[in-house]
């Protein structure tokens, strides 16, 4: 029993980490776009998603439900004994920091929420074998949402932005004319920040709730986390959140600074209505992927824009790259588990300490602050190529052809009349050249009588 507790802390302590991790790693989902397009400072957007994030983390546990009580059987791992299923627990959060740590150094937007779930199931199938995962649940709680979302958020915003740009057409070629949304992105990017913590937060809570279920501290027929589990996760993720991930913020900015105010406004709207949306039904969304698909759509709404497959499809190989890779991690450290018990853990404790000391020392050497970040869901943007001069309305199309056809018509009328003016010149001029001549006649004949 005094190995299980021993384990339990070891369990909740590195679950906040990973929190922490996970705070600092999504800061840019919330408010890539805002700073982007200047409607915040980075420092004052940051602040702002920090205290949402922990207003969001209070607002719903139904995503905690989903990880504590849905994606691993506990009573498949339980029967082989609790110390190995906190062992498991311990070694798929080791995958998920190991990840999260990693592509937060290499500056790239994975999702936090796909690294846990990858080192839970990695580091689960290890030790228990495919029958310790329920993959209806995976399947309808975590596969099909992360297929669906990013798509769902983007046709959302895609028909936003389309919207945003006929109501207020008549500012087109005016650059200043639509900077009213840039106040709007203030609240929208707001709402993404507390989704962010309706969600997200709500994954480390489930973790630590299914590890005290384990042991006995908490009763398996009552998935909802404690109060204090609540409390600890908000605070760590707002935490997170305000050391600023500056390193994501400013790979995902560069990306988007053609973004403008009115795209913005679409994009996060879309974001937070799905992202809420879900929370409130259970699903376990990458918050990562929602954003971009949210920034591609976006993008495609405005006229002209056009898509590369190129850019998109790496996007997506980073997507799909980051559960089997987290799931690596954590198969492996569960293998040291399975091979050498305490041992194991031990061995996995040093080794993920060392990891992170490594990866956040070699962090410093190029460090990046809120005085030369800018913005990471950025790379998304790159996915769609918007012209600098974007094709003219329809509106404008009609407006244009009217404007010809009026002066096609008045120059027809001024040739008529130029044509008009000269002809009648002409017949004025033969009808003097005719009294001219019938006045000659008489004299020319005087003269040839005088003559002869």
């Amino acid at each position: 029993m005094e190995t299980a507790a021993l384990l339990v802390v070891l369990v909740i302590a590195l679950a906040l980490f990973f929190d922490f991790t996970n705070g600092f790693h999504d800061t840019a989902n919330a408010m890539a776009t805002p700073i982007a397009t200047g409607a915040l400072k980075p420092k004052t957007a940051v602040l702002l998603a920090a205290i949402l994030n922990l207003v969001g983390a209070f607002l719903s546990t139904e995503v905690s439900k989903t990880i504590s009580g849905g994606i691993i059987r506990e009573d498949a791992i339980i029967d082989a004994g609790t110390d190995l299923f906190l062992s498991l627990i311990f070694a798929g959060l080791i995958g998920a920091i190991t990840w999260n740590m990693l592509t937060w150094l290499l500056g790239l937007p994975s999702s936090s929420s796909h690294a846990l779930f990858g080192g839970l199931i990695g580091a689960t199938i290890v030790g228990a074998g495919l029958g310790g995962i329920d993959f209806g649940a995976v399947l309808s709680k975590i596969v099909l949402p992360a297929l669906i979302a990013p798509v769902t958020a983007g046709l959302i915003a895609f028909a936003a932005t389309k919207i945003a740009y006929s109501i207020t057409r008549r500012y087109d070629g005016k650059p200043d004319g639509r900077d009213g949304f840039r106040w709007g992105q203030i609240f929208t990017s707001s709402l993404v920040a507390l989704a962010h913590g309706t969600n997200d937060a709500q994954k480390t809570m489930g973790v630590i709730t299914l590890a005290m279920i384990t042991i006995g501290w908490q009763s398996g027929a009552q998935h909802e986390p404690e109060l204090w589990v609540i409390i600890a996760c908000a605070f760590t993720i707002a935490l997170g959140t305000y050391l600023g991930g500056w390193r994501i913020i400013r790979t995902l900015g560069k990306g988007l600074t053609d973004v403008k105010p009115a795209q913005g406004f679409a994009a996060e709207s879309s974001t937070a209505a799905t992202i809420l949306a879900s929370s409130a039904l259970g699903f376990a969304l990458s918050t990562t992927q929602v954003a971009s698909g949210s920034v591609i759509g976006s993008g495609l709404g405005r006229r002209g824009s056009t898509v590369r497959w190129r850019t998109a499809g790496r996007i997506g190989v980073g997507w799909l790259l980051t559960l089997p890779a987290a799931g690596g991690v954590g198969a492996l450290a569960a293998l040291l588990v399975v091979w050498l018990g305490n041992w194991g853990v031990a061995i996995d404790a040093v080794l993920a300490v060392l990891i992170i000391l490594g990866l956040f020392a070699r962090s410093r050497r190029n460090a990046v602050t809120s005085a030369n970040a800018m913005s990471d869901v950025a790379e998304s943007h790159l996915a769609v190529e918007v012209p600098n001069t974007p094709p003219p309305t329809r509106r404008q199309q009609r407006i244009a052809q009217a404007k010809a056809e009026a002066k096609a018509r008045a120059e027809a009328k001024e040739k008529a009349r130029t044509e008009a003016k000269a002809q009648a010149r002409k017949k004025a001029e033969a009808k003097a050249a005719s009294k001219a001549g019938k006045a000659s006649r008489p004299a020319d004949a005087e003269r040839d009588g005088e003559s002869s």
